[in-house]
């Protein structure tokens, strides 16, 4: 059996960001079983707002094809998402959106969603963990035509979640991410990027 090839991006680029010590705790979580993790910080990969003007006079960025070339070469693909308002953050939605973009350009003919297999993770200091996000992160990833995993991992009280090896200190929320890494891992078809 091949290795699966798994990115990892936290939906925060905010310093000390929780959901990027959730994205980091999974892609340590993902390495010890066995998979190829590549872990990128979306703030290399800066990009505009969606503007079709833009897009029509100027093409498509290029940190969004960047984007949607590693996506195409890897088999599985883990989002650690923060919650705004009980929904996604711009960041991670723009990001998306470009992507999608890029997969319906004829030009490049590059296909970053399809057949992709997703898990998707929360880290919040209040009670419900960024779960609420996640609700509508599930319907705007299978609605590009990505295949997402019914585990999903919601860490809460997160200032005070991770401990000194970076690893979630709960139990219950380290077999949470278990079992979505593990999840992630078993219904990924590897191969698919390659």
């Amino acid at each position: 059996m091949q290795t699966p090839k798994i990115l990892v991006f936290a939906g925060s680029i905010r310093i000390g960001s929780f959901n990027r010590q959730l994205a980091q705790a999974a892609a340590k979580t993902l390495a010890l079983m066995e998979a190829d993790v590549t872990l990128i910080d979306l703030a290399d990969y800066p990009l505009p707002l969606v503007d079709e003007n833009l897009r029509k006079d100027e093409g498509i960025p290029e940190n969004a094809l960047k984007l949607a070339r590693l996506l195409e070469a890897h088999d599985a693909l883990f989002i650690a998402s923060p919650e705004y308002n009980a929904s996604i953050p711009p960041l991670v939605k723009n990001t998306i959106d470009w992507v999608s973009l890029v997969d319906h350009d004829r030009q490049h003919r590059i296909r970053a969603f399809a057949g992709l297999t997703v898990a998707l993770g929360a880290a919040s200091d209040g009670r419900l963990g960024g779960i609420r996000c996640l609700y509508h992160l599930r319907a705007v990833m299978m609605n590009v035509g990505t295949q997402v995993v019914s585990e999903q991992v919601s860490i809460f009280g997160a200032a005070s979640a991770f401990g000194e090896d970076g690893m979630p200190t709960e139990e219950r929320q380290v077999a949470m991410l278990d079992r979505t890494c593990k999840a992630l891992i078993e219904y990924c078809t590897p191969g698919r990027g390659r």
